[in-house]
């Protein structure tokens, strides 16, 4: 419920606070003092459109605070509106004005003369209807969320696959293939640099076969070149024999013949492997055009192609699966739909028996609210499986038999709409929200209606809080509390009556009467009928 409500400078209303309490809570004063803005207050707080005309002539800003009591957690709602901009407020935190309407969604309902309320909304309807429902219904509706979620999973897992299974198809032929040619060319990570080093030598084998001759014939004409290496060393151990400082040199000596030795050797194999048979080069160019050609394909080095290779297999895996998930899920998909549409018809069935009393019991309740021969009708009829239910529900509506019921929306006048709610939702035994505020529910009402009217919106106040902007003493005479709004010039302020000042208010509503005894006991009395009504 709202606990508290404070208002800052919203259009005449200066500054008022109220604590409206549980039940039917009353808002009356003359007309042109305000009372309205109060309920501006609340639709600003469950994040309806700020605008500016609302700051009022005693700041630059309007300021709306409530707090409301809602499962039993405590929340605190603000907005604050200047002149170009608003600011609203989730529990002190600055927030987006939707973040207000997810919040107070389904929690605050406001029914005013030429608004488009829950009624016309099939969501609004379908909880009424579901709140109806028995044991068989219960059962039907939990049977139907599982069935439906069952279809919904499904339908979400196959839309995930994206293309369609000829695509898909085609995609699972390129990966293969893409993958069998990488596959088949045998490539290593390190074949690219060792085979560009190889065409080199082959396609120069000549120039290295002359060039590596030449300086074996330098270094090995006749053994001449080691020869006289030997001789210097034989002349160097003969010197070190008379100066032993000279071993060195030919410790030195005999490491260049041994290391000349072994170069000759090393020349002698390498000239040995030179290749120069055509063949060799021309299998070593093919060679390199199949990696270029992949890498041309898949990547600028092997490692981008064994990469690529890589995950084309992975991906063709992937489709492989996906084809085989496809062709199970479409059956999978079936039989939940059918499952969905079965238990979507057992849940409508329910869902018409509930829609059917409820019509019946609201068109009781309309003719108590002044309808002479007044027609409604909760429909439910079939639709395709949707989250909340394989059916449609809506409500025509006419003030009377003789004209063509239709969408509340379009027939009803503010008056109508507003004693309608009321008659749903007494008929209903619950609110669609726990808070729900009229605003002039009793247009065009007066007498015995009145008194009726009043009756009702205490019935509604047992399971929620309603309040009721209203001009009807026979509505205020319900009240288990009662504002009066007052003004004075350009300044508007609200107040709490009991008592006295109650009986005062409501004999005012009378007739004018506040000042006179007559006023006052004729106050006394609607009040005492009213709660009398109300005990019983």
């Amino acid at each position: 419920m709202l606990d508290e409500l404070h208002v800052e400078n919203l259009g005449i209303i200066e500054s008022a606070t109220i604590e409206p309490g549980a039940g039917l809570v009353a808002v009356t004063g003359e007309t042109g003092t305000g009372k309205t803005l109060l309920l501006g207050a609340l639709r600003l707080l469950r994040g309806d459109a700020a605008r500016a005309d609302r700051v009022g002539p005693h700041g630059d800003a309007a300021l709306v605070e409530g707090r409301f009591l809602i499962n039993g957690d405590e929340i605190v709602a603000s907005r604050r509106i200047t002149g170009s901009r608003s600011r609203a407020y989730l529990d002190g935190a600055m927030v987006p004005a939707k973040a207000l309407t997810s919040t107070f969604e389904g929690v605050i309902e406001i029914v005013a003369q030429h608004e488009h309320v829950n009624l016309g909304r099939e969501s609004a309807l379908r909880r009424i209807v579901d709140g109806l429902l028995g044991a068989e219904g219960i059962t039907a509706r939990d049977e139907y969320s599982t069935a439906y979620g069952v279809l919904a999973d499904l339908e979400s897992e196959a839309s995930t696959f994206g293309a369609d299974e000829r695509q898909m198809a085609r995609d699972l032929d390129l990966f293969r293939h893409q993958t069998a040619e990488i596959e088949a060319a045998g490539i290593t990570s390190t074949e690219d640099e060792e085979l560009t080093t190889l065409l080199r030598r082959l396609r120069h084998a000549g120039e290295i076969s002359e060039s590596l001759g030449d300086a074996l014939g330098t270094l090995d004409d006749d053994g001449r070149a080691v020869d006289l290496l030997r001789a210097a060393l034989d002349h160097s151990r003969t010197a070190a024999k008379l100066d032993p400082t000279l071993e060195g040199l030919a410790g030195r000596l005999d490491g260049v013949i041994a290391a000349a030795e072994e170069i000759l050797s090393e020349i002698r194999g390498a000239l040995a492997t030179v290749e120069h048979e055509p063949g060799a080069l021309a299998a070593g160019e093919a060679r390199s055009a199949v990696i270029s050609d992949l890498k041309r394909k898949y990547g600028a080095t092997v490692d981008d192609v064994l990469g690529f290779g890589v995950a084309a297999a992975q991906q063709a895996t992937e489709i492989s699966e996906a084809l085989e998930r496809v062709e199970s899920i479409s059956g999978e998909i079936a039989a939940a739909r059918v499952a969905a549409v079965d238990t979507g018809r057992v849940l409508a069935e329910t869902r018409r028996r509930a829609a059917s009393g409820l019509s019946k019991a609201a068109l009781d309740r309309l003719r108590s609210l002044g309808f002479r021969d007044p027609a409604l009708d909760v429909q439910v009829t079939d639709a395709p499986p949707a989250p909340g239910g394989a059916d449609r529900l809506s409500l025509t509506f006419a003030s009377d038999r003789a004209l063509t019921p239709a969408p509340v929306a379009k027939v009803a006048s503010g008056g109508e709409l507003s004693r309608l709610v009321l008659a749903i939702r007494v008929a209903a035994g619950v609110a669609d929200a726990p808070i729900v505020a009229f605003d002039e529910v009793d247009a065009g009402v007066g007498g015995a209606t009145a008194l009726v009217m009043g009756e009702q919106l205490a019935s509604l106040a047992d399971t929620g809080q309603v309040l009721i902007v209203t001009h009807l003493p026979q509505v205020a005479a319900f009240a288990d509390r009662h504002f009066v709004v007052d003004r004075e010039g350009t300044s508007a302020t609200v107040r709490q009556v009991k008592g006295a000042e109650r009986l005062a208010e409501i004999a005012r509503m009378l007739g004018g009467m506040e000042e006179s005894e007559r006023g006052r006991l004729h106050a006394e009395e609607l009040v005492a009928l009213a709660q009398g009504r109300r005990e019983t």
